[in-house]
């Protein structure tokens, strides 16, 4: 089936995105209007933050993209995780809400140990909004099936009162309008995005690489041009 991961309800205006399939991973239709960059002064490295964890073994050797149902939890009880995205232009590193959004952090962290986001690329970087990727379609020359792909199962949204996009660095869950079709698609803010508040499910926050997040280049298929990617996705862990 076809996913087309945008953020519809805070998508720009001018920038529709089709949702006429049946899958369609969405970015808000509406830009936020608190669009103002969060400073992005380094604080501290991945190093630093990944210092006491250990990384998880993967469980495959090559990556694999396409999965027939959604994983049976692999999350280890009192267990810390954290993630850490290798890209083109540095390292990202994210605590995973693995108690407030279990289902969502299981499916990220099964497909990262897959190597499913090994060189997939950042489709949709919009200034001041987000980055969004997890599309393997991405891997294709067509880009004009770019942000339509999924890894061939779906699960429901896990909204929190308590977890909220009024912030840079805010991991969530890109889906499309029927809102049990989240995917392997994500973004991160790159601003405050309240209006995506209680629309799409936070799981993790960045520790490290806000400064990362602003060198991603701006781009939005299917454009021309040669958008930064995923080198790879590695999983860590410590006991809680």
């Amino acid at each position: 089936m076809v996913l087309t991961a945008s953020l519809v309800a805070c998508k720009p205006k001018d920038d529709t995105t089709d949702s006429s399939t049946s899958q369609t991973t969405e970015t808000p239709e509406t830009k936020p209007t608190e669009t103002k960059p969060a400073e992005t002064t380094p604080t501290v490295t991945a190093a630093e933050v990944l210092k006491g964890y250990t990384q998880e073994k993967a469980l495959s050797e090559k990556p694999i993209r396409s999965f027939k149902e959604e994983p049976d939890r692999i999350l280890k009880d009192n267990t810390d995780y954290v993630a850490k995205i290798e890209t083109t232009q540095g390292d990202i590193v994210m605590d995973l809400f693995e108690e407030d959004t279990p289902a969502s952090v299981n499916s990220f962290v099964f497909l990262a140990l897959n190597h499913y986001y090994d060189g997939i690329k950042f489709h949709r970087v919009i200034d001041g909004f987000v980055v969004q990727g997890g599309d393997p379609n991405t891997l294709q020359e067509d880009r004009n099936t770019w942000g339509q792909g999924g890894p061939g199962y779906q699960f429901g949204l896990e909204v929190r009162s308590n977890l909220n996009f009024d912030e840079k660095g805010i991991l969530g869950m890109a889906r499309a309008q029927d809102p049990n079709s989240n995917g392997s698609q994500f973004y991160i803010t790159l601003a405050p995005a309240t209006s995506l508040n209680g629309q799409y499910t936070v799981f993790g926050k960045v520790l490290s690489g806000l400064d990362v997040l602003d060198k991603i280049k701006k781009y939005e298929a299917p454009a021309e041009g040669e958008p930064d990617s995923m080198k790879t996705v590695s999983i860590y862990t410590k006991s809680k």
